[in-house]
């Protein structure tokens, strides 16, 4: 079937899971994906702010699931597989969003934290894609976005648990692609710029002249916002990014063009 204008961004009828899905990006994620049809899966920690993402979520018509889990426990993982299905019967987008960070330097960080970095950022993406693309392979159809950065493919001083797991994530995506490709799926990665949210926001506040080295080599002259990711997490997320798989696709004002 051919599709045409809006259709090829629709996700009428669709189910999203949104790991991550009470933080910043992944609740915007997550209303962004809801706007656009989809039923949302909603997997975190923090009931509260999970709480608060659905209800955002209701406001679109579609429907909210919350499911309390943990990436880095796979066990966790396959529970939190199985309630989705459970709830809606099946999965087309999974938005590989929870992370965390780190900012010391390499001599200062405690291996036990850096080990925790790569643990969520890394380790929980492959718990989360191996529980829920089974059912997209069974249905033969599946959208895959990670959450990576623009230090996926770029190195930066006092972020090196960061930068590690980062560019593993992209790999991680990119072998994916090749392995899920003939069963209908597609794994791309989000390289962001800076997005100022909750994660961030404190180091942004006191670690200026960091962020300003970032402004300054920005061709577009600022930090990220939220919004300024939802256009790409859509394409990669819709019909219209059928033949985009393996590739990182960078958010960032330019910063990775020079």
């Amino acid at each position: 079937m051919t599709l045409s204008g809006l259709q090829r961004f629709s996700l009428d009828g669709q189910v999203a899971v949104v790991t991550g899905g009470g933080g910043g990006l992944g609740s915007a994620g997550a209303l962004a994906l809801a706007e656009a049809g989809a039923d949302i899966v909603l997997v975190g920690r923090n009931r509260t702010k999970l709480d608060a993402a659905a209800a955002a979520i209701d406001t679109t018509g579609r429907r909210a699931c919350i499911v309390e889990a943990d990436v880095s426990d796979a066990t966790s993982m396959e529970d939190a597989a199985a309630q989705a299905v459970d709830a809606f019967g099946r999965i087309d987008i999974l938005f590989n969003n929870a992370g965390i960070t780190n900012p010391q330097a390499l001599l200062d960080i405690a291996p036990e934290d850096f080990r925790q970095v790569l643990d969520v950022n890394v380790v929980g993406a492959f718990h989360t894609i191996r529980t829920f693309v089974r059912p997209m392979i069974g249905r033969g159809y599946g959208r895959i976005i990670n959450m990576g950065s623009i230090l996926s493919g770029r190195g930066m001083a006092n972020r090196a648990a960061y930068c590690a797991s980062k560019a593993g994530l992209a790999n991680l995506g990119a072998a994916c692609a090749f392995e899920f490709g003939a069963d209908g799926v597609t794994v791309n990665t989000l390289g962001a710029t800076v997005i100022v949210t909750d994660l961030n926001r404190e180091l942004v506040r006191t670690q200026p002249a960091l962020y300003e080295q970032i402004v300054r080599r920005t061709p577009l002259g600022r930090l990220g916002e939220t919004e300024d990711l939802m256009g790409a997490l859509l394409f990669l997320a819709s019909p219209a990014s059928a033949f985009v798989t393996g590739q990182t696709v960078f958010v960032d004002g330019g910063y990775t063009a020079g």
